[in-house]
C-alpha cells in the first residue's frame, strides 16, 4: 500500500462498504453503470480521512447488489475493516472513454439554462431514481430536472460548461 496526495481531478467510482468474511475481502458499493464497470480498474486509489492509498484488486465477484473484492496485502477482516467508508477514486486521466455519454462528474458545476435563456442555476449533484437520473440544480431555488436526453436535456456543452434544458423555470 502506497500513500499519495489527494487530487482535485479524482473521480469517485464507489465506496468500501464493509468487510466480507474473515480473509480480507471487502464489500464494495459501485457507482458505475453497470456496477461491474468498477472492475475495469484493477488498481484502485482508496481515500479516507484525507489519505489515499493505492490497492491492487486480485480477486472479485458479484454478491447481490454489491461486489466483493480481495486486495493484494489485505489478508484479514481487521485490515479490511480499516477500509470501510473509504471512497474508491481514479484520476481523470485514467477514466475510460464514455462512448459519447457523460460522467456525472463532468456535469457537476455546469450552468443550466432553459431554451429561452432563463438561467436556472448550477448542477450541484445527480440522483439516481428508478425511472431516470435527475440533475439537482441550485440557483434561486433548488430544482430537480430529469435527465431525459432529447426531451428535457436539449444540449450539453462541456467546453462552454453549460446545459440547455426544456424545463419550466417555475418547477
Amino acid at each position: 500500500m502506497e500513500d499519495r496526495d489527494n487530487s482535485s481531478q479524482d473521480i469517485v467510482l464507489g465506496k468500501m462498504s464493509a468487510p466480507f468474511g474473515v480473509r480480507g475481502w471487502s464489500k464494495v458499493t459501485s457507482y458505475t453503470e453497470p456496477p461491474e464497470g468498477i472492475l475495469d480498474y484493477q488498481q484502485w486509489s482508496v481515500r479516507k480521512n484525507g489519505t489515499t492509498q493505492t490497492l491492487n484488486v486480485v480477486e472479485s465477484k458479484p454478491h447481490g447488489k454489491f461486489i466483493v473484492v480481495k486486495f493484494d496485502g489485505v489478508d484479514d477482516r481487521d485490515e479490511a475493516a480499516l477500509l470501510t467508508h473509504s471512497e474508491i477514486v481514479v484520476s481523470r486521466d485514467q477514466m475510460l472513454e464514455s462512448d459519447g455519454g457523460y460522467y456525472w462528474a463532468d456535469l457537476i458545476g455546469l450552468q443550466v439554462s432553459t431554451k429561452e435563456g432563463v438561467e436556472l442555476g448550477v448542477v450541484d449533484s445527480m440522483m439516481e431514481t428508478g425511472a431516470n437520473d435527475v440533475l439537482v440544480v441550485k440557483g434561486d431555488k433548488e430544482r430537480l430536472v430529469p435527465w431525459i436526453e432529447g426531451e428535457v436535456i436539449v444540449d450539453v456543452n462541456l467546453a462552454d460548461k453549460s446545459i440547455t434544458v426544456d424545463w419550466d423555470p417555475d418547477f
